[in-house]
């Protein structure tokens, strides 16, 4: 069973409204810390560092430089997986998988962490809600090859049902482009989980920004 702990209104987690999760491949060793940092820059205030291919130590060492970061920025920041190492870290949060410890667990044992659960039908999200997540991703709403494991898109319509299934802030995730934010929000988005069309920007800070700006952000 769940320890009883405050429920979070939307407004606590009005700053999932760009997520925006790393992919260390994508932006290169070389220009990650910079990258994250025109991201926030740009206005994200979530942040999900997302590196399955680090080992334990080298993906704390990466939270711990990531962490200082965000919060200069006022961000949040979620460890993938691994609620163990977002506490290190002094992350605020972990993202769970559906085939990861339920989030009741982590909110026992950890109850002052942000859970995020990585959903891809009705009835995971219902499960995920049951089990005590703060807010889901729903995956993939359009093509993209990050997500091809997960089979076809799912499309617009099941987002909206997911959204109407659960009580819970459902960002989209999977082929998200800028102009693709506001027909997401129409079909009851919450927000939207980013990966590439951030990372491989030419302007990480602009494009961000120009997220942002679909929540009341300001432009640069």
């Amino acid at each position: 069973m769940m320890t009883s702990t405050p429920f979070k209104t939307v407004q606590d987690l009005d700053f999932l409204r760009v997520y925006l999760i790393t992919d260390f491949m994508r932006i290169g060793k070389s220009r990650f810390l910079s990258a994250v940092e025109e991201a926030l820059q740009g206005g994200v205030r979530a942040l999900q560092l997302r590196e399955k291919n680090l080992g334990p130590r080298d993906l704390l060492a990466l939270a711990l430089e990531v962490k200082s970061m965000t919060q200069r920025y006022n961000a949040k920041l979620f460890v993938n997986d691994r609620a163990d190492i977002a506490i290190m870290a002094g992350a605020d949060g972990v993202h769970l998988t559906e085939t990861s410890v339920q989030a009741s667990e982590v909110k026992n044992n950890f109850p002052d962490l942000f859970v995020g659960v990585s959903t891809h039908s009705i009835e995971g999200a219902r499960l995920a809600e049951t089990q005590g997540a703060d807010f889901i991703t729903f995956s993939p709403i359009y093509q993209t090859p990050s997500k091809s494991s997960y089979g076809p898109p799912q499309g617009l319509d099941p987002l909206r049902q997911v959204t109407q299934s659960v009580h819970l802030p459902v960002l989209a995730l999977g082929g998200i482009t800028l102009h693709r934010v506001p027909e997401c929000l129409e079909h009851g988005a919450f927000g939207v989980a980013v990966i590439s069309d951030i990372w491989d920007s030419t302007d990480i800070k602009r494009h961000s920004s120009e997220y942002t700006q679909n929540f009341g952000g300001n432009s640069l």
